[in-house]
């Protein structure tokens, strides 16, 4: 089972959710960006992280606006299911962005990061690192295009902290004149084939018709949705 939810910010009462709760050994939870464990690199702060890599399903993540990326990057990095994560405690992984994973039978593209101008509140980084997650290089775009590229522009699922800006005009959000990564998925938006395109940014629970879906505490089992 693969379960999908989107920004949790460190509350770690998201985990009593009924249908968490019903996860087994091998399953998959994927939080849609903006998950918050990761911020002062105290100790209580890795008791917690090492209480999250304990469970027995996988908890997985894309990074959303509002990280601590300097902590983040402290974090290894590993080929995971076909894929490079960064390794946070045992089963818990940053899925990176740009690459293509494969879980439990299904092809995921992850891309997280973008801009943090909808709800305010900075992350405790130096400036320059939060920068480069909002606005990715072009090196890094077209490492993510050669990627897709290589499975024929198709996967099964995405997962996003942002959505393309078509979608968030759609859902009147405010869109940065500057939001790379939205126009950037806008143009993958239009060549990609997939089942369905989650995104946690905008806190809310909204299916955009048809493969799109904004999550905030909803949690969705992905592979129920054709």
């Amino acid at each position: 089972m693969i379960l999908v939810t989107g920004d949790i910010h460190g509350d770690i009462s998201r985990f009593s959710d009924k249908k968490i709760r019903s996860l087994k050994k091998g399953d998959t939870l994927i939080v849609c960006g903006d998950f918050g464990f990761i911020w002062d690199g105290s100790d209580k702060e890795k008791r917690v992280l090492k209480k999250l890599g304990k469970r027995k399903y996988n908890v997985l993540f894309v990074e959303g606006a509002h990280e601590n990326f300097d902590e983040l990057e402290k974090f290894s990095t590993e080929q995971w299911n076909g894929g490079e994560t960064r390794v946070i405690s045992g089963n818990l992984r940053q899925l990176i962005r740009g690459n293509i994973y494969e879980i439990e039978g299904r092809r995921i593209f992850a891309f997280g990061g973008g801009s943090g101008e909808e709800n305010g509140g900075k992350s405790p980084c130096r400036e320059e690192t939060a920068e480069r997650y909002e606005l990715p290089g072009e090196a890094e775009l077209a490492q993510a295009d050669s990627r897709l590229a290589q499975v024929g522009n198709t996967v099964d699922y995405i997962v996003t902290y942002e959505p393309p800006v078509t979608i968030a005009e759609f859902l009147d959000q405010k869109v940065s004149a500057t939001d790379t990564v939205g126009v950037y998925l806008d143009r993958r938006r239009q060549s990609l084939k997939f089942t369905m395109w989650f995104f946690g940014k905008h806190h809310l629970n909204k299916t955009v018709p048809p493969r799109f879906m904004a999550l905030f505490d909803n949690v969705v089992d992905m592979q129920t949705l054709k």
